[in-house]
């Protein structure tokens, strides 16, 4: 029986995860221009919140739809060129705006959780 409760909270964790991916992006990004792998880092230095596999494709939803932009760059010193993303106006507005839905949201799940008798 242990296993099945280990299972359904690993894929609790995981939707909460992917709930919250968007915007944990947005919000690094709401410090300034990063590139993908930088990005990536930023995230897991608080926490696995994003994998690789998934930052990409959430990037590129992100782009097509208008809330970040990205633009190619080469490194002075060579190597591989490197894509830079930042929040467009409209995705900086959707970052506060999901920032304030988060604090009212965690506010009443801890109310909810913690204050139990």
């Amino acid at each position: 029986m242990r296993y099945l409760i280990v299972m359904d909270i690993g894929s609790w964790q995981s939707q909460l995860r992917k709930g919250a991916a968007e915007l944990v992006l947005l919000s690094v990004l709401s410090h300034g221009e990063a590139y993908g792998l930088e990005i990536l880092a930023r995230i897991r230095a608080g926490g696995d919140l994003v994998s690789e596999g998934s930052l990409y494709p959430l990037l590129a939803r992100l782009e097509k739809a208008g809330r970040i932009t990205g633009r190619w760059e080469l490194p002075a010193e060579g190597g591989n060129p490197r894509k830079y993303y930042r929040l467009t106006p409209e995705g900086a507005a959707l970052a506060e705006a999901m920032r304030a839905a988060w604090i009212e949201f965690r506010t009443t799940i801890t109310t909810l959780v913690e204050d139990q008798p």
